[in-house]
């Protein structure tokens, strides 16, 4: 018996196959209606910062979802198109002297000038007054947030930023969690709330937005952490060097 035949059967006959079918017409407008509506809200490099929340030794030990070498790589990419295109970067960790450990060495040389916050104890770095001061004095309204835990680092303040009026762009490669079902959870919960989901690849196009902007540049950034594009990037020079 098809799905036809058992809704026959349980009553449900050609009037109510007749509602249906004019119920589907009128939802099918506003569907379109709600994807007509849509604006694109591109990342723009002179209004973004790069918020790097709890990228600790002993945290990034319990990162299940990405292997060790790719996530850190992430990271670093991270790091490296923020100084890339000049982003206002603020470094924060939670509980350092405690088991979660110390930030990663490569970011602490990467950004030596960055406002550095230390919480003492805060989860959710938005409910520490000096990170949310350092934010704001960005004067920056879109934020690019990455850390781990996704569910807890990430989360907690990319909801409070949301509900203060800021736009989040999370970059989802270089923010880890212990699995796939713990980090789906969270970027559901973070896109339900407005949250874009970004990798950093996808984030430095959007804020290049041009190669003829500067090729070298760009290149070499994805050469530094992508070895298929390093790969691409010699092909093109020996081309250009005929």
């Amino acid at each position: 018996m098809d799905r036809r035949e058992m809704l026959t059967t349980a009553g449900f006959g050609t009037a109510g196959f007749a509602a249906l079918g004019a119920a589907q017409a009128l939802a099918q407008p506003a569907a379109a209606a709600s994807v007509s509506g849509f604006k694109y809200r591109r990342l723009d490099k002179a209004d973004a910062a790069v918020l790097l929340v709890d990228h600790q030794s002993g945290l990034c030990n319990i990162v299940g979802d990405f292997s060790p070498d790719d996530f850190k790589n992430s990271v670093l990419a991270l790091g490296d198109l923020a100084k890339y295109f000049q982003l206002p970067t603020i470094l924060t960790t939670s509980f350092e002297d405690g088991p979660n450990g110390p930030l990663m060495p490569e970011l602490k040389e990467l950004f030596p000038d960055a406002p550095y916050i230390a919480r003492p104890g805060n989860i959710n770095a938005w409910d520490n007054e000096d990170f949310v001061k350092a934010v704001k004095a960005t004067g920056k309204k879109q934020l690019i947030i990455a850390g781990v835990v996704t569910e807890v680092c990430v989360a907690f303040p990319a909801l409070s930023a949301i509900e203060e009026g800021f736009e989040v762009f999370v970059v989802t490669d270089a923010s880890g969690t212990f699995n796939l079902t713990t980090r789906n959870a969270a970027w559901s919960r973070m896109e339900a709330a407005g949250a874009q989901l970004m990798s950093w690849f996808g984030v430095a196009c959007e804020l290049h937005r041009d190669w003829r902007n500067d090729i070298e540049g760009l290149g070499t950034l994805f050469s530094n952490h992508l070895p298929a594009y390093r790969n691409l990037i010699t092909s093109y020079n020996s081309h250009n060097k005929k």
